[in-house]
């Protein structure tokens, strides 16, 4: 979007006034009409005038989203995009690699938002940015909460979640090096009993394995009785797989405790390798 200016005409104003004096974020036409008293063509054509000036962003149909006076144009960017997003249905939840992103698990920034609903709807676009829509299983559409973001609330996958959500589709977030590098990171503030209590509730062995094996790769400091409730589950599971299942160049191998083949190449997970250990030393000293 670009902004001509942030200056309001006294119709404009009266409903930012309106919306700001009540403490809310969003509004509708048929609420700009009752505000001003004016005729529906009236009303649209102050809403184009507000979104022109950056006051306005809309949502979905006829439902738009309020961008605060104090946040001015630098409001407009990846997070008020999640905002906008958020309004697409309900419920849902923000996942993958944008959860990773706001809580700095990745590096990595991509013009994708992936809006996690049980509802089955058609991909989207806000602006230049894609949103893709994630159906999910009933026993994995848990493990969200609200988050603030500039002033708005949306429903977001939590860290331990966002984690597992991505090591589970590593093609939602970058591949399988990308997901063990959101994995290694997260293990800084990882609550364990959450994380296992999880992978407990999704009932994947493999995911369980996959977890398992990338939490060692990042040398991370699982407490042992943690440890010891996902080793009673591989105990009795089948061989699993992570990574292709053709051949490729240098990988990993068989790894015994989690009882998984990494056919993943060494380079695609060297930056993850001890990333968890090598953060605590650090924040030891």
């Amino acid at each position: 979007m670009d902004f001509v200016t942030r200056s309001l005409s006294p119709q404009e104003s009266r409903v930012v006034l309106s919306l700001t004096e009540q403490g809310r974020r969003e509004l509708d036409r048929a609420e700009v009409i009752a505000i001003l008293g004016v005729t529906a063509k009236a009303a649209d054509h102050i809403i184009h005038s507000l979104r022109h000036k950056g006051w306005l962003e809309r949502a979905s149909w006829g439902k738009y989203l309020l961008i605060p006076p104090e946040q001015g144009p630098e409001a407009i960017g990846d997070s008020n995009l999640l905002a906008l997003a958020s309004r697409i249905t309900d419920p849902y939840y923000i996942g993958f690699s944008s959860a990773a992103s706001h809580y700095g698990l990745t590096t990595q920034h991509r013009n994708v938002i992936w809006l996690v609903t049980p509802h089955r709807l058609r991909d989207r676009r806000i602006g230049d940015t894609d949103v893709r829509i994630v159906n999910s299983a009933p026993r994995k559409f848990f493990g969200f909460a609200p988050v603030d973001v500039l002033g708005y609330k949306l429903m977001m996958s939590d860290r331990e979640k966002t984690a597992i959500d991505c090591i589970d589709r590593p093609d939602l977030c970058g591949g399988e090096g990308e997901a063990a590098y959101i994995l290694a990171t997260a293990c800084r503030r990882m609550d364990w009993d959450k994380a296992v209590a999880y992978l407990e509730q999704i009932g994947s062995k493999s995911l369980l394995q996959r977890f398992g094996w990338l939490v060692d790769h990042a040398g991370a400091q699982i407490p042992p009785p943690e440890r010891e409730r996902l080793l009673r589950v591989v105990k009795h599971a089948r061989r699993s797989i992570f990574g292709s299942t053709t051949s490729v160049n240098n990988p990993v191998g068989y790894d015994d405790t989690w009882r998984i083949r990494v056919n993943i190449p060494r380079d695609d997970l060297h930056a993850s390798a001890g990333l968890a250990r090598r953060r605590n030393i650090k924040g030891g000293a």
